[in-house]
């Protein structure tokens, strides 16, 4: 029997997966194997939310394989250790995976090609998996990467994406071949209460849900934050449990502004997997240095406090920052404004922030993540390095009438409805005392000021 191993990673899913497709097509048996990654949990990566979500993940995973004739084989440990077991046990001359752009991702490919090697066994590592086109896919003429997101966004809508490919009938896995136990959600403590569920049968719902009554609205909506008027597809893609370049497929094929909007939003996905494939440090130095001193010590350790527990005396950071521990999921412009408080505001190094935001987010994802942080910054690919989000205008703008603030803040939920809940400092006697809100930690003109002293703005 021809054997190959089907090594998965960030691509859960068995539609639109041709490292599995290619495995398929070129043996009589495949090993469909996943490996709990050591040097993950040892880097402090495996968040619980991530965890529990992979959980879910890897068990739908399993159901559909055995649905096909096949199951997903677990290991534990050092994934070059454990694909090499794998191959050997199972008498596989070949090994098929996805390709990372991480740092970490591509030494692990470059340490399992070399061992397979050794044995005269050959790696093969496919493109367009994990983002819907490869990072390399489209350069500018004297780059290796495009720095700015508009150039870039023009030279990818006009590239063609690979055609959707559909989920295998079978699979046949060979006999013998050990399996750990699946990890279960209710083994996995500190996850949020109101985590969604992981799974590429869940994520596949909800994206037929999103594409027949959501997207149409994106355009105008997306920002709309008591709305919730988002995909909350993140996680999906960022686990893989839904192919990018079968969502770009699909959300073009519905057409209009909305579609082109969010068809927009998976292009910045791709962008920043790109710089980060061509400056694999960025994910914890400065894209673009402006030589900040950011703030330290008691009075910075203590803001920072404040700002992770949703105590900072802002209404609309406090509800985003609560939300995020709540669900583990965070919306999008909520991400831009508690990013610009801490980072402009508060004038708090960005990597504390996309530390805390890695903690609980499960779709924490290490381009996105991190370069979102540094955009708003100022230290990445913003053109406009030195804008500054402000809270109230912006809480004005994307909640107009509190009512996302009052739905995490409860504190001032009594305050009736009306942009009046995001400004509680102008409350005056009982009105404000009696509801137990913090007073703001910075004053609302202070912060922007000592950012502009900083960045040397005047």
């Amino acid at each position: 029997m021809n054997v190959s191993v089907i090594l998965f990673t960030s691509d859960l899913r068995l539609h639109d997966h041709p490292p599995l497709r290619a495995a398929l097509a070129s043996s009589d048996e495949v090993v469909p194997l996943f490996v709990r990654d050591d040097g993950i949990e040892a880097a402090g990566f495996a968040a619980p939310n991530r965890r529990a979500f992979l959980a879910d993940c890897l068990a739908d995973l399993d159901a559909g394989l055995r649905r096909r004739g096949g199951r997903l084989v677990v290991r534990h440990g050092d994934v070059v250790d454990q694909v090499c077991r794998v191959a050997t046990e199972a008498g596989a001359g070949s090994v098929h995976m996805a390709a990372g752009v991480s740092r970490y991702a591509r030494r692990r490919e470059e340490r399992l090609r070399a061992a397979l090697e050794s044995t005269g066994r050959r790696l093969t590592v496919h493109d367009a998996v994990t983002t819907a086109l490869p990072p390399g896919a489209v350069t500018p003429a004297a780059a290796d990467h495009f720095a700015v997101f508009t150039p870039y966004f023009r030279h990818w809508s006009r590239h063609r994406l690979r055609d959707v490919m559909g989920a295998p009938r079978a699979v046949r896995v060979p006999d013998g071949i050990a399996s750990g136990e699946l990890p279960a959600r209710r083994d996995i403590p500190g996850v949020s209460p109101g985590l969604a569920a992981g799974g590429e049968t869940a994520a596949r719902r909800r994206l037929t849900a999103w594409l027949r009554s959501g997207i149409t609205r994106y355009a105008e909506a997306h920002d709309d934050l008591a709305a919730d008027a988002t995909s909350r597809l993140s996680a999906a893609l960022h686990f893989g449990a839904l192919s990018p370049v079968e969502v770009v497929h699909r959300a073009r094929g519905v057409a209009g502004p909305g579609a082109e909007a969010f068809v927009r939003q998976l292009a910045w996905r791709d962008f920043h997997h790109q710089v980060l494939a061509a400056r694999p440090e960025t994910s914890t130095a400065d894209y673009r240095p402006r030589n900040d001193r950011w703030r330290t010590g008691h009075h910075a350790d203590a803001d920072i406090a404040a700002w992770r527990e949703g105590r900072t005396g802002y209404p609309v950071i406090d509800a985003a920052m609560r939300q995020l521990r709540h669900e583990g999921w965070m919306h999008n412009r909520a991400r831009l404004l508690t990013a610009s408080f801490l980072t402009k505001t508060l004038y708090v190094d960005w990597r504390a922030g996309a530390r805390h935001f890695l903690d609980l987010l499960v779709d924490g994802d290490i381009a996105d993540n991190q370069l979102n942080w540094q955009w708003v910054a100022g230290t990445g690919t913003d053109t406009r390095p030195n804008r500054v989000l402000n809270p109230v205008a912006q809480a004005r703008r994307h909640d107009p009438r509190g009512a996302y603030v009052r739905r995490w803040v409860p504190e001032l939920a009594a305050l009736g409805d009306g942009p009046g809940v995001h400004e509680p400092w102008r409350l005056r006697g009982s009105g404000r005392a009696a509801r137990g809100y913090p007073d703001p930690v910075v004053d609302p003109a202070d912060g922007p000021a000592r950012f502009r002293q900083a960045r040397g703005l005047g």
